[in-house]
């Protein structure tokens, strides 16, 4: 556990932006994080917790605080009934690694949500979500360090706040808590869910007679595979925006001017607005300008083709802000967290 100075983070983000941090240090430990929190180099620095670097960007070149990556892992069941197994996973661990581990021992619950990048500490964080399914439709607990406290606190589903990519640790306590562990609900007995997206054509492609957790992983898996970059070979934190809600009076404004506005009904008869058909009517779908741009099969994901600074994609997200805006009077809000 060593502490380095003036460390470069192009490795630790999947966007591949060459920033660094004044200091940076690994923790695979709640000990470990404890010492590292209350023996800081220079107290006067703020401390930043980096999960998998996969839903971020340095927007600045230099980071001048004190950077901790958790390195927390493990997977364990923690208890079972006739109905669910419990099972805790380090926030530490890769998210799809975790997936793939429910699926071999026949877990069901988060196989819609293979292939996502980054880690286990992340997906209470963002409740991250993809084809009909959210983290919070299986989150049992979570166990969170206070940073100034020094106090180890457990958190319910209540106590998350959940919301769409959204979370308590994301507003409220956003920079207070690092979180250690996550303990997920698994069902013994699935229940599949394949009606989002291209799903069931997709099986219908494969072949699948049965059904099984594990097709439907796989399923998803070669549709991502087909519609997402991968950040080994491209730079990108996958969906840079998300898709923004409007009331009912604006959609149907909205449907009278663009007839074939992507839209779904959801609670409180509001509507969910498909952010990347808006920004690829506003013509944004495959442009570049040096090496940033916006992706040429999914205009929701920006990319680094190699060399571009965190400015350079922060300046393009606005400009795509900007021309939603302008276009169809609707306020996009950045998934991705800015440093």
């Amino acid at each position: 556990m060593r502490i380095s100075e003036n460390v470069s983070l192009r490795s630790y983000n999947t966007f591949g932006i060459s920033s660094q941090a004044r200091f940076f240090a690994s923790f695979s430990s709640v000990d470990e994080l404890k010492y590292l929190l209350e023996n800081p180099p220079l107290p006067e620095l703020s401390t930043l917790i980096l999960g998998g670097g996969s839903n971020i960007l340095f927007a600045r070149n230099f980071f001048d605080g004190i950077m901790l990556k958790n390195e927390i892992k493990g997977i364990e069941v923690v208890r079972e009934d006739d109905e669910y197994i419990y099972v805790k996973a380090g926030a530490g661990e890769s998210w799809h690694r975790f997936v793939m581990d429910c699926i071999a021992n026949n877990r069901a619950g988060l196989e819609n949500l293979s292939l996502i990048p980054g880690n286990v500490g992340a997906s209470p964080m963002q409740n991250i979500g993809a084809y009909g399914v959210e983290i919070k439709d299986c989150f049992h607990e979570l166990e969170a360090y206070h940073m100034q406290d020094h106090t180890l606190v457990t958190f319910n589903s209540a106590d998350c706040q959940f919301g769409y990519r959204e979370s308590v640790f994301k507003r409220k306590y956003k920079g207070q808590f690092a979180i250690v562990s996550v303990t997920y609900r698994l069902s013994k007995h699935p229940k599949f869910n394949t009606s989002y997206g291209a799903i069931e054509e997709e099986l219908k492609h494969m072949g699948v007679k049965e059904l099984s957790i594990k097709a439907i992983s796989q399923a998803v898996i070669n549709i991502r595979s087909s519609k997402l970059p991968n950040p080994a070979e491209i730079g990108n934190a996958g969906s840079f925006f998300k898709n923004p809600t409007v009331d009912a009076a604006k959609h149907t404004a909205l449907k009278e001017a663009f007839p074939n506005i992507v839209a779904y009904p959801i609670a409180n008869g509001d509507y969910k607005l498909a952010a990347g058909w808006m920004i690829e009517q506003c013509g944004w779908k495959g442009f570049r300008e040096g090496d940033a741009g916006v992706h040429e099969r999914q205009a929701l994901v920006l990319v680094n083709y190699g060399n571009a600074t965190g400015d350079d994609i922060y300046r393009l997200s606005q400009r795509v802000l900007d021309s939603v805006q302008e276009k169809f009077g609707v306020e996009l809000e950045r998934e991705v967290n800015i440093i």
